[in-house]
C-alpha cells in the first residue's frame, strides 16, 4: 500500500486521508459556452439577415457536448437563427428579445449548473458541483484498494461522501441556536388525524400541558380547557364532568424514547421539544382501545391533573379528520377547512356546538357550488340546517342540473325527492323536452349499477335497458313503481323528434300506454293545425326550450320547430347596446331553415296560429325577468309573426333563456 500511495497523484493522495475543497474555479473554456453564446446572438443574426444584407446567418454546430435544441413552437423562434424573411411574428419576437433585459429564467439558463458547461474542466480532478450555501459539497471518495497501475486512480462511482464546503464558499455559519429548516418529502405519508390537530393546535403558541381529555371516535383528544369555551357542546360537558383529577396518561415506549432524544439533544428546534408535551392520542388497535390506566401505558412522565369528558357521535359523514379539523380550529380566530372536507366539518361543528366555525363553512360552501360538490353540500346543511345554503345549491341545481349536472358522474348523488323538486321547479331551466327524459334515465341507470365509476355513454345506458326482460316496462315492475312520480315530471309532448321516440321505446322504462298516447297526440295535432287539445294548464304542459348566453353575445339564434309550425328563438344585441329576446314565425323556405328541415318537415300554411308563449331569462343569481303568460296570434307576415321583445339593458353573463309555448284549441 505504500508503494501503491507513492505513485498515486498528489490531488487524490490528499482524498485518500482528508476531504478536498477545491480552489476558486478557472474560467470556463470557449467550446463550453459557445451554444449559450450562440443563443444570445441568435436575434441578433437573425435581423442582420433581414435588415442589413441578406445573408443566412449560422447556426452552432452540433457536438456531442452541445445539441442544439429543436423548435417546439413559436415562441421558440429566436433560438434557431434562420433568416426571418417575412415572418412578421419571428421579426416582433427579436426585437423584443433584444430590447428586453434578462429576467431570472434566463439567468438560470445560461449559469446552470451542468456538465455540458462545468464538467472536465481539469481532467486529473474530479467532478465538483458548484457550492450553494445551503448544500454541502459532493466528492467522490478514493476506495481503500486502489489500483496498483501507477497514474489511473479510479475512483468509484457509489461511493462518495457528504462534507461541509469551507466558510468562504458556504458563506456565514448559521447559527446552531436557530430553529432548524423543515424537510418535506417528496412522496409524505398521508397525513392522520392526529397531524391534522396538531397542526391547528400549534397555531395558538400554547406551552401548558392539556387539562381536558375527550373520548371522541375511539380517540383521545388532548385539549385545553380556556379553548373549550368556544364551543357549547363541549363546555357544558366540562360543567358536567366535575373537578379534574390525577390521571396517567398513555405514551407508546416508541414515543418516550423520541421525546427524550429530542430534549437531550440541542440540535433540534424548539418547537419540536414543544410538540412532544402538547399531544398524546390513542386510537383503538385490533382488540379495542384500551384504557388510560392500562398498565402498558402508564408512564410516570405523563402523570397531570385533567378532566375526562366523552361525546358520542354516530353520523356518517363524521370522520376522524373532520373532528380533528373542527377541535384544531378551536385554537386559531381564523378558518383554516380544506374545501375537500367543508361539509365533513360542518357536521363535526355542529356535534360540538361551535356556531362560528358553522357559519365559516356555510361561507365557504356559498362561494364554491359546482356540479363536484352541490350534491355533498346540499345534504350536509339541510341535515344541519343551514337554509341560506341549501337554497343556493337549489338554486343552482334549477339552472345547471340539465345542461352540467347531467353529463357527470356526480349525479349518482342526489337523492330522489331533491330531483322531483327541481324538475317540478317552474324556474327549471330546459335546453329541452328530451334532455329532461335522458337525465332520468342516466339518473335511474347510475342508482341501479353503483359500482359505475364512470359515467356510461348513450349507447350503454341504451343497451341495459334493452336487456332487461320484455314482460313489461321497468316502472311497471316491482322494484320500478318507485320512479314513477320522477318520469311524470318528463313533458313527454314536447319529443317530437323520431329518433328520440324510437330510443325511448328500445329503453322500455315508460309503459307502452304512454308512448302510444303520446303518438296518437301527435297526429291529431297535425290533423287539427297544431291544436293541442289535450293540455289545458300552461305552467305543466307548455313545450319548453332554451339556449344559454355565457360570452359577450352580439346575436343567438336556434330553431323551435313543432306540429308543422317553425319558430325562430333570437337573442340580438342592438345599437344601443341592448339584448333584445325575441321569437319570431318563419315562412317556408326561410334561408334559417336548413335543407332537410325543407324539404322533409311539414309546413303549415295556416295564416294565423293562436300561441300562448312565455320568455324568461335569468342569470346565476336571483334575477329573473319574464314576459308573462302571453297569448298572441302569429301569422306569416314580418309584423305579425313577432312576439313581444324582452330587452335587458344590464347584461351579467351567463344568461339562462328559456321559451315556453302552448298552441291552445282554436
Amino acid at each position: 500500500m505504500a508503494e501503491v500511495s507513492s505513485n498515486m497523484p498528489p490531488q487524490l493522495s490528499r482524498l485518500s486521508t482528508t476531504s478536498y475543497f477545491p480552489t476558486i474555479p478557472r474560467g470556463v473554456p470557449k467550446a463550453a459556452i459557445s451554444y449559450s453564446q450562440s443563443v444570445n446572438e441568435a436575434p441578433y443574426t437573425a435581423l442582420m439577415g433581414v435588415i442589413v444584407d441578406g445573408r443566412y446567418p449560422e447556426r452552432h454546430a452540433v457536438t456531442p457536448r452541445c445539441r442544439v435544441r429543436k423548435q417546439v413552437g413559436g415562441t421558440n423562434r429566436w433560438r434557431l437563427p434562420d433568416s426571418l424573411g417575412s415572418d412578421l411574428l419571428g421579426s416582433r419576437q427579436a426585437i423584443k428579445s433584444i430590447n428586453m433585459p434578462y429576467n431570472t429564467n434566463m439567468i438560470n439558463i445560461i449559469t446552470a449548473e451542468n456538465p455540458q458547461s462545468s464538467l472536465h474542466l481539469e481532467a486529473e480532478r474530479p467532478y465538483v458541483f458548484h457550492q450553494v450555501v445551503d448544500r454541502p459539497l459532493t466528492v467522490s471518495q478514493v476506495p481503500s484498494t486502489a489500483s496498483s497501475k501507477p497514474g489511473l486512480g479510479l475512483l468509484s462511482r457509489e461511493s462518495t461522501v457528504l462534507v461541509r464546503a469551507p466558510s468562504r464558499l458556504r458563506g456565514p455559519t448559521p447559527s446552531t441556536s436557530g430553529p432548524i429548516r423543515k424537510f418535506i418529502p417528496a412522496n409524505a405519508r398521508p397525513a392522520t388525524p392526529k397531524d391534522i390537530f396538531l397542526y391547528h393546535s400549534k397555531k395558538s403558541q400554547s406551552f401548558i400541558g392539556p387539562d381536558v381529555v375527550l373520548k371522541c371516535l375511539g380517540m383521545d383528544w388532548e385539549l385545553h380547557r380556556p379553548y373549550l369555551q368556544k364551543a357549547e357542546v363541549l363546555s357544558q360537558l366540562l360543567k358536567q364532568a366535575g373537578e379534574p383529577h390525577m390521571q396517567k396518561y398513555y405514551r407508546n415506549p416508541a414515543s418516550e424514547t423520541l421525546d427524550t432524544y429530542i430534549k437531550k439533544n440541542n440540535v433540534y428546534s424548539n418547537e419540536y421539544k414543544d410538540i412532544s408535551n402538547r399531544l398524546s392520542m390513542v386510537e383503538g388497535d385490533e382488540e379495542g382501545p384500551k384504557k388510560l390506566d392500562h398498565p402498558a401505558h402508564t408512564s410516570e412522565k405523563r402523570i397531570s391533573s385533567v378532566t375526562m369528558i366523552k361525546l358520542d357521535i354516530k353520523d356518517p359523514l363524521i370522520t376522524k379528520t373532520a373532528i380533528a379539523v373542527a377541535l384544531g380550529n378551536l385554537y386559531h380566530d381564523e378558518l383554516d377547512v380544506d374545501m375537500e372536507d367543508v361539509a365533513n366539518v360542518l357536521a363535526a361543528s355542529s356535534h360540538i356546538g361551535y356556531k362560528a366555525l358553522q357559519n365559516g363553512c356555510a361561507r365557504l360552501m356559498l362561494n364554491n357550488i359546482s356540479y363536484k360538490t352541490v350534491c355533498r353540500y346540499h345534504h350536509a346543511c339541510t341535515k344541519y340546517q343551514q337554509e341560506e345554503v341549501v337554497k343556493a345549491c337549489e338554486r343552482w341545481l334549477e339552472l345547471n342540473l340539465l345542461p352540467e349536472l347531467s353529463d357527470q358522474i356526480y349525479l349518482r348523488e342526489i337523492s330522489m325527492e331533491l330531483l322531483q323538486k327541481i324538475l317540478k321547479s317552474n324556474r327549471l331551466y330546459v335546453p329541452n323536452e328530451y334532455t329532461v327524459y335522458r337525465t332520468l334515465s342516466y339518473w335511474l341507470f347510475l342508482q341501479l349499477n353503483p359500482s359505475i365509476q364512470l359515467m356510461p355513454s348513450h349507447s350503454t345506458v341504451l343497451s341495459y335497458f334493452n336487456s332487461l326482460p320484455k314482460t313489461g316496462s321497468f316502472l311497471e315492475r316491482d322494484d320500478g313503481q318507485i320512479y314513477g312520480p320522477l318520469f311524470s315530471a318528463v313533458r313527454l309532448q314536447g319529443i317530437i323528434d323520431t329518433n328520440q321516440i324510437r330510443d325511448m321505446q328500445l329503453m322500455n322504462i315508460l309503459p307502452q300506454s304512454q308512448l302510444i298516447d303520446l303518438l296518437t297526440q301527435h297526429y291529431h295535432a297535425l290533423q287539427g293545425g297544431g291544436d293541442m287539445s289535450a293540455l289545458k294548464h300552461f305552467n305543466t304542459g307548455a313545450i319548453r326550450q332554451g339556449f344559454i348566453i355565457d360570452e359577450e353575445p352580439h346575436y343567438h339564434s336556434e330553431v323551435l320547430s313543432i306540429h308543422g309550425f317553425h319558430f325562430e328563438l333570437k337573442a340580438a344585441r342592438n345599437a344601443i347596446g341592448q339584448l333584445s329576446i325575441y321569437m319570431q314565425r318563419l315562412k317556408p323556405g326561410d334561408p334559417i331553415l336548413s335543407f332537410r328541415q325543407c324539404e322533409r318537415h311539414t309546413f303549415s300554411i295556416r295564416t294565423d296560429r293562436e300561441v300562448r308563449y312565455c320568455i324568461m331569462v335569468q342569470d346565476s343569481g336571483d334575477d329573473l325577468k319574464t314576459t308573462g303568460i302571453v297569448s298572441q296570434k302569429f301569422g306569416l307576415g314580418e309584423k305579425v309573426g313577432k312576439s313581444e321583445i324582452l330587452q335587458l339593458d344590464k347584461i351579467r353573463t351567463p344568461l339562462y333563456i328559456s321559451f315556453s309555448l302552448l298552441f291552445p284549441a282554436s
